[in-house]
């Protein structure tokens, strides 16, 4: 069956008309591309009115007519097929000696127009009633460079192309595993080529894990916007500063190829989120907010002192929305990466920045964060109209309408046994029970069916509150080939040390034989360093030991830009936090000193979901190490889910349980730290401690037995 995507087009009666036919005859198959793609030429962005790919047919372009008059048709269809054919033979991939491999066809489909027998031939002219003998009456033949083509329609390739060759002389090196790996994620999915092409008059959401192809997806949107609508005033934000270099590469890249031009930086914004005074470079969506509605614009230090610890900048969004008196949008579109990581306000800001078709793209990672409940609904967010009406509401996918709510299924990046032991160190599935408590999960999701969303299956009990359940990840969504290239032992390794020292000399030989040995280069290594607060500390030694054993190393974000996290020359190997790691990705992951994210008072969830996000940077290959007892007992539940072939087994807690999980596990400031603890030494007075409970400062479950025994026998011996 014909895989319909929906790019944007002014001829829309006769692009429906056109997928309506192949979806009345599944017979066929392939890819129908509406609006899409756009070939870049010397006079500028050439879009193409509608293309079919297909495994027998080779390329269809179609010329489409929306009234009866045909007009120059035969120019059209020269003009078209000539500038998909000039394309097509700059991709070596695609040529055999001078000759094209793929068949190229063109005809004119006019539904409602005036289609005689006179057009046929060379230049055909078809509607519903002949179109079928038409494509018959082509010569079957079956297209060796189907994959090829698809990618170079995509501009996938161009990605490929943009790298650094990776040279090896052992095939089964690292270097030679990695490269494979590479050349095997081709191409974008079908839901990826959706999320890129289809874009609604209004919001629409992608979600998607880590590694499932989301910020490829965003530049690819931007780039293709921008070809289509050069005038328009289109940004792209995320909340990972280093992510800036990577979307200007990416979207310069699809740009030339679809456009033929450089992008108009004038109109196409990489912008930070939060940004500040001093020009462009600094610019961010909420300090031009800001500007454009004449508000106080809060810094880091003064919203941290307005707004309280960890509410920063959901208070400054929070604050410049309910002062912003009147409407005045700068953007035709916003695209918003790595959505989890704000609050609804900032995307509630954005929606109020864009203009009158609120064209608002925001992707998200429904397990990145790991956080109890995931991003709210539409609704939710960007709140109702004074009749009671939700502002945003995502409509079931109909044929002829782009889709609104795209999720991303299959992971590119992570290999089956990679994600799993992330996702059980994460919600803490093979955790000891601490004292007073009847599981050892850290957190878990409210709603149960996001495991499904996100590619795991139940292979045994059921996904419902209070019952045993095993989740495993499927070949859909987990595909093989991720871990066929190693065995377990070596995609995954868990390393303890008695020092600090031990880890640094280990870790020190173990990057010198990845360079020397396994043909890895310095950009295929990220060494990570969970706890932000310590790591210019901790690295310094390693980094010295690299440079005396000649490897050069950077601190990303401290050696080099904010917005820069590899090397340029890709002569160094990155040394980073956990905040600077995330959107970025290498072959091999060295997660040190991660006996810091085994347990944390008043922040444990938090230490889980930055071994999480570190685990999951890895395109194959994983070094947890750490020392001391904590890194012992992580070790433990990792050798737990190694033995159940990493699948998850546990028992999905109740509705009142995750409630207690979200209360004992929850992040705490330093001021609700430091009462909790006074509260359980018994230092806090009755007034004080009736005071904390009452305002939910202090909780129940944050009291020690003995305590509870206490409270419970003065109250009467009620249930406290």
């Amino acid at each position: 069956m014909v895989s319909t995507i929906w790019g944007a087009t002014k001829k829309p009666i006769s692009s429906q008309r056109l997928a309506r036919f192949f979806a009345d005859h599944p017979s066929y198959d392939g890819y129908l591309y509406i609006g899409y793609p756009i070939i870049g030429t010397p006079d500028g962005p050439y879009p193409i009115d509608a293309l079919w790919l297909s495994p027998k047919k080779g390329i269809v372009l179609f010329n489409l007519i929306e009234g009866r008059d045909l007009g120059y048709f035969q120019d059209a269809q020269d003009d078209s097929i000539n500038k998909l054919e000039a394309k097509l033979r700059n991709h070596k991939s695609l040529m055999k000696g001078r000759n094209l491999q793929v068949d190229l066809h063109v005809a004119t489909f006019a539904p409602i127009g005036n289609v005689n027998e006179q057009y046929d031939g060379d230049y055909p002219v078809c509607n519903a009633d002949n179109l079928d003998s038409w494509i018959n009456g082509l010569e079957d033949k079956a297209n060796q460079v189907y994959e090829a083509t698809l990618a170079v329609i995509q501009s996938i390739s161009t990605i490929r192309k943009g790298r650094k060759k990776r040279e090896v002389r052992k095939q089964d090196s690292r270097g030679a595993k990695l490269k494979d790996l590479e050349d095997s994620i081709a191409n974008l999915d079908n839901l990826q080529g959706r999320a890129v092409i289809e874009t609604v008059e209004g919001v629409q959401r992608i979600r998607g894990l880590a590694g499932s192809g989301k910020t490829i997806v965003l530049a690819l949107k931007a780039a293709y916007l921008h070809a289509q609508h050069p005038d328009w005033k289109i940004a792209v934000t995320f909340h990972t500063r280093s992510l800036k270099g990577q979307f200007k590469r990416l979207i310069n890249t699809f740009v030339i190829e679809q456009t033929n031009e450089e992008p108009d930086w004038d109109n196409l914004h990489i912008i930070h989120a939060w940004g500040a005074p001093g020009g462009t470079e600094r610019n961010g969506l909420y300090y031009s907010f800001c500007q454009a509605h004449g508000l106080e614009f809060f810094d880091f230090k003064s919203a941290q002192f307005r707004f309280g610890e960890n509410q920063e900048f959901e208070g400054a969004c929070e604050k410049a929305l309910q002062e912003a008196i009147e409407e005045n949008p700068a953007y035709n579109v916003i695209l918003i990466d790595e959505a989890q990581d704000f609050s609804p306000a900032f995307l509630r800001l954005c929606y109020e920045f864009v203009g009158a078709d609120k064209r608002l793209v925001y992707a998200y990672d429904e397990l990145q964060n790991l956080s109890n409940k995931s991003l709210p609904s539409p609704e939710e967010i960007f709140g109702h109209h004074p009749d009671g009406t939700p502002r945003v509401r995502f409509a079931e996918p109909q044929l002829g309408m782009p889709q609104q709510d795209v999720i991303l299924e299959k992971c590119y990046r992570n290999s089956r046994p990679v994600l799993a032991t992330a996702h059980a160190l994460g919600f803490g599935i093979y955790r000891e029970p601490p004292e007073k408590a009847s599981t050892g999960l850290i957190q878990m999701f409210d709603q149960s069916k996001l495991w499904l969303d996100v590619g795991y299956k139940v292979v045994g009990g059921k996904l419902e509150d209070g019952s045993d359940v095993r989740l495993a990840r499927t070949e859909d969504s987990s595909p093989k080939f991720l871990e066929s290239h190693s065995s377990v032992d070596d995609l995954l390794q868990f390393q303890y040390f008695d020092t600090p020292q031990e880890q640094a000399e280990w870790l020190t030989n173990a990057i010198k034989y990845n360079l020397e040995e396994d043909e890895l280069q310095p950009d295929d290594i990220i060494v990570i360093n969970p706890d932000p607060l310590t790591t210019r500390k901790v690295v310094g030694p390693i980094r010295k030991l690299l440079f005396e054993c000649k490897i050069n190393s950077h601190l990303a974000g401290v050696d080099t830009s904010p917005d820069i996290f590899f090397d340029a020359d890709a002569k160094s190997i990155a040394f980073t936090g956990i905040y600077r790691a995330k959107g970025n990705e290498a072959g091999m992951v060295y997660v040190i000193n991660a006996q810091d994210c085994y347990s944390s008072f008043g922040n444990l969830a938090r230490v889980r979901n930055r071994l999480f996000t570190a685990i999951t940077r890895s395109k194959a290959w994983v070094r947890v190490l750490g020392v001391g007892k904590g890194m012992k007992k992580l070790m433990a539940e990792f050798d737990t889910v190694k033995k159940d072939d990493f699948e998850l087994r546990f028992r999905y807690p109740t509705e009142e349980e995750r409630k207690q999980l979200n209360i004992v596990n929850r992040d705490m400031t330093e001021d609700e730290k430091k009462r909790v603890k006074q509260v359980q030494k018994g230092s806090t007075n009755l007034d004080t401690l009736l005071n904390d409970l009452e305002s939910g400062k202090v909780f129940l479950e944050d009291l020690r037995e003995d305590q509870l025994k206490r409270l419970r026998s003065l109250f009467g011996g009620g249930n406290a």
